[in-house]
């Protein structure tokens, strides 16, 4: 569990749309720039693009922004995409991520149904999304496509 002060999950909203994109730009901005990607404007441009608040749940940790999380049905209805995953920096290595992720992946195997991502290349990221079942499934130059198949129900373990 998060080894930090109280976490909590609440719903997205449309207002929450500028603070996350400056989050997504602080969190992406070192593997964009180690990958040669990195652009001010297009890092939080592309959030604005694809902000959905209604799939989107902010992490507050004693009541203020420490992240999000976005969990979108697949366009096909088979399964969820795990997107825009972000987390303060100061929030980092206390096991925030593995708590949230944890909590979004029982629900995903109560329904049967897998989860894919993208991850960038060379993030450290992908060493929390491993540990926690998924595996590669495509990748580029950019981009590591990764899924995790669903498991059994956690009262089922």
């Amino acid at each position: 569990m998060y080894r930090g002060t109280n976490w909590a999950l609440r719903p997205g909203r449309a207002e929450d749309v500028e603070p996350i994109a400056e989050l997504r730009a602080e969190a992406m901005r070192e593997d964009l720039v180690r990958l040669g990607r990195y652009d001010e404007h297009r890092v939080r441009q592309r959030l604005r693009d694809g902000f959905s608040p209604e799939h989107t749940s902010v992490i507050e940790v004693d009541g203020a922004l420490a992240g999000c999380v976005t969990v979108r049905p697949y366009e096909d209805g088979e399964g969820l995409w795990l997107e825009h995953f972000y987390l303060a920096p100061s929030t980092r290595g206390r096991g925030l991520g593995t708590a949230v992720l944890r909590g979004l992946l029982d629900r995903a195997d109560a329904e049967g149904v897998p989860v894919r991502l993208v991850v960038l290349q060379g993030s450290a990221a992908r060493r929390l999304y491993e540990r926690e079942g998924f595996g590669l499934e495509s990748e580029d130059p950019v981009d590591v496509l990764m899924v995790r198949t669903p498991r059994r129900p956690a009262a089922a373990r």
